[in-house]
């Protein structure tokens, strides 16, 4: 765990989901992959062939810009949009096949909602980030679910971080933006304000109410 700052005054915690709330690298492989198999069947070659495809285009992007490019945002330049991409999503992630109710962490977000305002951000759709929560049992702490298909954009962008402030009505200088990607979840959150602190998966986010004093 990194703490890159905390507010003086924190109101909202904004989490991301997956690799944050739960650590399953399996799970975390398959909503990659299972996108890229999508992919290699619409565009009629092996799966090999559509892995290093994608990934070549993501190490080029990152290399001539400096930045990672999210695997939405990579398939939108094979012709892929956005909205297709979540509806692959929609349908072929299962969550539950992977996860399981975490009793620790509903005890840790139970602390936190006490204190704070709770909301998740994700880069996957609503439909299958809920059922991830729904499949760790902690879908209660967050009735706001920002996803991609809530404002079209996937993280690292301003819109998912400035939409979850406001569903929580709470100004961005005392949100903390709580993930286990810097560069996705925590470099944005910080340049516009927030507080960050960098997780390296669920165990991390147990301790959480101890150093917020919750």
């Amino acid at each position: 765990m990194i703490l890159h700052r905390i507010p003086e005054r924190v109101e909202c915690v904004i989490f991301d989901i997956d690799s944050t709330l739960y650590t399953n690298d399996e799970y975390a492989r398959e909503q990659v992959d299972v996108q890229i198999r999508r992919f290699a069947t619409l565009r009629g070659i092996p799966d090999d062939e559509a892995r290093a495809l994608v990934a070549g285009h993501r190490d080029r992007h990152e290399r001539e810009r400096g930045e990672k490019l999210s695997l939405g945002n990579a398939l939108v330049s094979f012709g892929v949009p956005i909205a297709e991409s979540v509806r692959w999503r929609e349908e072929l992630l299962e969550p539950a096949d992977f996860l399981s109710p975490d009793p620790l962490l509903a005890r840790t977000l139970e602390r936190l909602a006490a204190r704070f305002a709770l909301v998740a951000v994700t880069n996957n759709p609503v439909i299958p980030a809920r059922k991830t929560l729904d499949a760790l049992g902690v879908t209660g702490f967050f009735p706001t679910l920002i996803g991609l298909d809530t404002t079209g954009v996937s993280k690292p962008h301003e819109l998912p971080f400035l939409t979850a402030s406001r569903a929580a009505a709470v100004p961005v200088e005392r949100c903390l933006s709580v993930g286990d990607r810097f560069d996705i979840d925590i470099a944005l959150p910080l340049r516009m304000g927030m507080g960050g602190i960098l997780v390296d998966g669920v165990e991390d986010v147990y301790r959480l109410p101890g150093l917020l004093g919750a």
